[in-house]
């Protein structure tokens, strides 16, 4: 019987995600099993403290996989100065 296949041991998988909609943007960390659940901490931490992302939510799935979904406000600049072209 095979085993599914699971990424290589590092820092855990994460995904953007965006909706232009909403004021914020979202990251989506999973952690595998097997992985170390201090270093995924750890990264955490380092997201939280220099991208200024916060923990939105934590799930723990059946088989040993946990996924957190981190979120930051999205920062909107308008422009400020009016370009005119001849």
């Amino acid at each position: 019987m095979q085993k599914p296949a699971q990424p290589p041991a590092r820092f855990p998988q994460a995904q953007r995600l965006r909706d232009p909609a909403e004021p914020y943007e979202y990251l989506v960390v999973t952690v595998y099993p097997g992985e170390s659940l201090a270093e995924a901490r750890r990264g955490l931490v380092e997201h939280a403290e220099y991208g200024k992302w916060e923990l939105r939510r934590t799930v723990k799935y059946t088989g040993g996989v946990y996924r957190y979904w981190l979120r930051r406000r999205v920062m909107r600049v308008e422009r400020t100065l009016t370009v005119l072209t001849p």
